[in-house]
């Protein structure tokens, strides 16, 4: 094929360096068989650069790497030297002929047959690679076959290969001249009908506006064979969907290249039911105008595989103008310039995107210069729907019709996921007024309505597409009722769709009644500045609770005597309390866990900040409290005096614990109740559920234990018969009072702002890890402020003051 030459000097601007975008492969099966994925054969030539030239003229010296892979999920053009770790890679050298385009190496791979040892694969590669690269010359076929004998156990059966690639200096031959002329297949659509696109960014609107387009053949095609543009006259069935790739795009020629696939789009890459073309847009009609050709002799052997039969023709344009009935970004046919008696003629075929949106995700709109929405069933839903404003409360105030309030993500039952998101408001896509179009995707409903922003009621007409009978079921109706904004306590939309046929009809279907939580965007600046009130709360609290620990041990410095008499149950539990958030911490960040408001409000980095802060000084209080405690224990060690301290000691620490373990049981009696109520006992998720809600229980009755602290250093001061000032006036008080702080504010924010919102962000008192409400605040914050004054007068008339005891020196 190429004479062997030797090397005379390095040259690497001639050979022409492609990107591998589309490759097949046939044969080889003994060593590739654990390499191909599914129905997916892909393969990469790679040349390196040092290339050199020969001193045959036109020849030149040439090592690559042939590489069989598994293709993953990336797309190739942007991951095109990923090799995964289930391959098989040649090292080849060779040479090329620019003259001939043929390429002709030797090499070998090292390969692992099943179960067996390290074995050589040696071959030799041919390739057609030509250097002026068009739509035709871009595919490289090509065979590569063993150079052992077929008894030899090194041997594999021969590859054909096929691999189509894209170059920088690729010419557009098939859309240069006035190719445009039959363009528009017999329909002429004026141009005002279509959107036109910005020349600055064309090549940006017609790379990654596609996705996935249904097709729809005429009524011929129920008898006749010759439907399809894959030149197949067999029984196959018809494709149904078709997908446009674009290869490459010139900027400067405003021209595409594209592959189109029918069939299912799961397959990556399969000659046979696949196209390559080129486009232009034509900006007289407001339309793309593509010439496709077919890969002929693509079964069996690759290496005859070429591009050819160019009489395909797709046009494409972007609506103007949608209605309920038609909402398809894109809509196009495609069509052959061959007469009806001529081989591969077939009938002219109708697609449009499936999505209703010009883009590739529904619900994905933003504005789109000129597109506009005709409302052609409002006048029917003024009928259906007379709104009721005297049911309104006065005061309420409802979603605009142009805010993002609209949208919402009921729950309809069952196992249905229900989006409802709108499209246009008014003539303009998300704009103001009182006409709504949008999408409910649950039996993909195209729906347009009224909307009333003074009851904040949503009627709308539906209109989904069907398989038999009527193309469209545009007998259905939708009802949604909003909550207020300003509502103190949230709310839910609450909504219906229904069929407005009667039952007998085989189209009626069963009315569906569903309900969502919503978050609107007022109640979320409530809730960020809640955040940000509670972020300054809990700065304040663990920097006093910091404070009062470090003045309580400069008391005890200042007054050693009175250390033994602090009771070191008591600061346990105070560090149990600084430890067991500090834990929580780290469980959280060994399971990368986010906190829900972060996400939610697009705070991360500001409460971040802070949570670094709280951090720290929960771990500065969590120090000093351990340093207190070695105070305390060091101060009795060793001293005989002090046996009786440790006796009041035990005492105190059984007392507070019997009452904490009973109390305890009390709280888990009353959540396993709470749970045997809420739901049934046989229910696959109960045990999960009490588990929760037990863990759950018990962190909030931890917070409880913590704000009644001071109860072991009472019943300390009991049973020793103390008359010390052991604990500082400004840290008992203190920490009473930072204790106090989470119970006002809860109070606070009772009366403030909605429990609904955001639920579960929450940085400052927390209803899910203590008792939060009216009732138990109220409560809570007697007991602990009786705590204090019972230790204020402990120390100032002595441990039991507050008994019957007369001598005792108290009434």
């Amino acid at each position: 094929m190429v004479p062997e030459s030797t090397p005379t000097a390095p040259s690497s601007t001639i050979f022409p360096y492609l990107r591998p975008v589309l490759s097949h492969y046939n044969g080889g099966d003994r060593i590739l068989n654990n390499i191909a994925f599914r129905f997916e054969k892909y393969f990469s030539f790679r040349p390196a650069q040092n290339i050199s030239k020969t001193n045959t003229t036109g020849v030149y010296k040439i090592e690559a790497c042939l590489i069989f892979e598994s293709p993953d999920y990336y797309d190739l053009r942007t991951y095109g030297d990923h090799v995964s770790g289930n391959s098989l890679r040649f090292v080849l050298n060779g040479f090329w002929s620019e003259y001939s385009g043929k390429l002709c190496m030797v090499g070998s791979a090292s390969w692992y047959p099943n179960k067996g040892n390290l074995i050589n694969l040696d071959a030799v590669l041919n390739l057609n690679y030509d250097r002026n690269l068009t739509i035709f010359s871009s595919l490289i076929t090509g065979k590569l076959e063993s150079l052992a004998s077929p008894n030899d156990p090194n041997y594999f059966e021969p590859i054909s290969l096929m691999e189509f690639g894209i170059s920088s200096n690729y010419q557009y031959p098939l859309v240069s001249g006035e190719f445009d002329r039959d363009c528009c297949g017999g329909i002429d659509i004026p141009k005002n009908q279509s959107l036109g696109l910005d020349r600055s960014e064309l090549c940006y609107s017609l790379t990654e506006r596609y996705g996935v387009f249904n097709l729809e053949y005429s009524k011929e095609c129920l008898s006749l064979k010759n439907c399809t543009p894959l030149g197949k006259d067999d029984n196959d069935e018809l494709p149904s969907e078709m997908m446009l790739n674009a290869i490459q795009c010139s900027k400067e020629e405003q021209k595409v290249q594209y592959e189109i696939k029918f069939g299912s789009s799961y397959k990556r890459f399969d000659p046979s039911t696949t196209l390559v073309g080129e486009a232009s847009w034509d900006e007289k009609k407001n339309q793309l105008c593509i010439v496709a050709c077919r890969l002929l002799n693509s079964t069996g052997s690759l290496e005859n595989v070429r591009v050819g039969d160019c009489s395909i023709r797709l046009s494409l344009r972007f609506p103007a103008f949608w209605t309920i009935k038609n909402r398809a970004g894109v809509v196009g046919q495609i069509w052959t310039n061959k007469t009806s008696n001529d081989l591969g003629y077939f009938h002219s075929i109708t697609f449009r995107s499936r999505y209703d949106s010009m883009f590739k995700y529904p619900g994905l709109m933003f504005e789109v210069p000129g597109l506009r929405y005709e409302y052609t069933v409002t006048d029917n839903v003024r009928s259906l729907c007379p709104f009721n404003k005297s049911d309104t409360k006065k005061g309420d105030r409802y979603p605009k019709g142009n805010s993002n309030d609209l949208a919402f993500f009921p729950n309809a039952g069952n196992s249905w996921e229900l989006q409802a998101f709108p499209n246009f408001v008014g003539d303009h896509i998300y704009k103001n007024s009182s006409a709504v179009s949008g999408n409910i995707p649950l039996f993909h409903i195209s729906a347009e309505g009224l909307y009333d922003e003074e009851t904040g009621s949503l009627c709308m007409v539906g209109c989904r597409k069907i398989s038999t009978g009527e193309s469209m079921d545009c007998e259905i109706l939708l009802k949604f009722q909003f909550p207020p904004v300003n509502a103190k306590e949230g709310g839910q939309i609450r909504g219906s769709i229904e069929s407005m046929r009667e039952e007998t009809n085989p189209l009626y279907f069963k009315p569906w009644e569903m309900a969502s939580w919503t978050n609107y965007r007022e109640e979320a600046e409530r809730s960020v500045r809640r955040l940000d009130l509670e972020v300054v709360m809990v700065l304040i609290s663990n920097t006093l609770a910091c404070v009062f620990v470090g003045l309580q041990i400069l008391y005890a410095k200042r007054n050693p005597q009175v250390l033994p008499f602090v009771s070191l149950v008591m600061i346990l539990f105070l560090i149990l309390g600084h430890m067991i958030p500090l834990v929580l911490d780290l469980e959280a960040l060994f399971r990368g866990n986010q906190n829900l408001e972060h996400v939610l409000l697009g705070s991360g980095g500001w409460v971040e900040v802070n949570n670094f802060v709280v951090r720290a000084l929960t771990v500065v209080a969590f120090l000093l409290q351990l340093r207190l405690l070695q105070l305390a224990f060091s101060a009795r060690l060793g001293n005989e005096n002090y046996k009786g301290l440790w006796v009041a000691e035990k005492k105190a620490l059984f007392v507070s614990t019997t009452l904490y373990t009973l109390g305890l049981l009390f709280v888990l009696f009353l959540s396993t109740r709470k749970q045997n109520h809420s739901e049934p006992i046989d229910s696959s998720t109960s045990v999960v559920h009490h588990i929760h809600y037990i863990r759950r229980d018990l962190i909030c009755y931890g917070g409880l234990v913590l704000d009644g602290f001071l109860l072991p250093q009472i019943l300390f001061n009991i049973f020793q018969v103390s008359t010390k000032n052991a604990l500082s006036h400004l840290f008992y008080i203190g920490t009473t009072c930072v204790r106090l702080l989470p119970r006002a504010y809860d109070l606070y924010s009772t009366c403030s702002f909605s429990r609904l919102e955001f639920d579960g962000a929450y940085i400052f008192a927390n209803p899910n890890a203590d008792f939060y409400s009216t009732i138990w605040d109220i409560v809570i914050s007697y007991g602990v402020v009786m705590f204090a004054v019972v230790i204020y007068f402990q120390q100032r008339l002595g441990g039991r003051c507050l008994s019957a005891d007369i001598q005792g020196g108290c009434l």
